[in-house]
C-alpha cells in the first residue's frame, strides 16, 4: 500500500496584478468605499484576514498595497540596506524600536500658555527651554516656576494631546 504524499503548506493564494492604469481610480474609490467592502479589498490584496484596526488605517494600508501590486514593491537591495540602518540605531532590540525618537517641539518654538490673566512664554532650545531668560531642562519645571504646583509640563502647556497622536 502507498501513501501519497502531503505537501507541508497549502498552495499560496494568488493575488491578483493590478493594471497601472487602474490605480488612480482604485485610490480615489477607498474614501467612498464602505468598511464591509474595504475589508473585504484586504482579503483579495493581502490573502489575509483585515487587522482590527480603524478605517483609516485600512484605507492608507490598501493605497500602499494596491500601488504595490501595481508598481512593484522595494527591491530586496533596499529592504535589507533599511535593516542594516535599523540594526544600527535600536542594536537589533525590537524593544527599542517601539521606543519614539525626540518628538519635543523644533528649536525655535514658541510656547504660550495664559495662567491666572498672565500670558506666559517659552522658547524651546536644542537642549531645553527658556523661560524668562533662565534654561530649564523640562516643561514640568516650567511649569512648577509658573504655578507653584507640581504639573505635567506637556499637559500645562497642551502639548499632551499632540504627543499621543503622534
Amino acid at each position: 500500500m502507498t501513501r501519497k504524499a502531503k505537501s507541508a503548506e497549502p498552495p499560496a493564494p494568488t493575488i491578483p496584478a493590478i493594471p497601472p492604469a487602474d490605480v488612480l481610480g482604485r485610490l480615489a474609490a477607498l474614501k467612498t468605499t464602505a468598511t464591509p467592502d474595504l475589508k473585504q479589498q484586504w482579503r483579495d490584496l493581502f490573502a489575509a484576514e483585515p487587522p482590527p484596526y480603524n478605517r483609516r488605517f485600512l484605507e492608507s494600508r490598501l493605497a500602499y498595497r494596491i500601488q504595490e501590486l501595481a508598481y512593484g514593491g522595494l527591491k530586496p537591495e533596499i529592504i535589507q540596506c533599511l535593516a542594516v540602518l535599523g540594526e544600527q540605531l535600536d542594536g537589533g532590540n525590537p524593544v527599542l524600536r517601539r521606543i519614539r525618537g525626540d518628538d519635543k517641539p523644533m528649536a525655535g518654538t514658541r510656547l504660550i500658555r495664559e495662567y491666572q490673566g498672565v500670558e506666559h512664554s517659552v522658547t524651546v532650545l536644542r537642549e531645553g527651554y527658556e523661560f524668562e531668560g533662565r534654561p530649564y531642562q523640562s516643561l514640568s519645571a516650567i511649569a512648577r516656576a509658573i504655578t507653584g504646583t507640581r504639573w505635567n509640563g506637556w499637559a500645562f502647556f497642551g502639548l499632551k494631546n499632540r504627543r499621543a497622536a503622534a
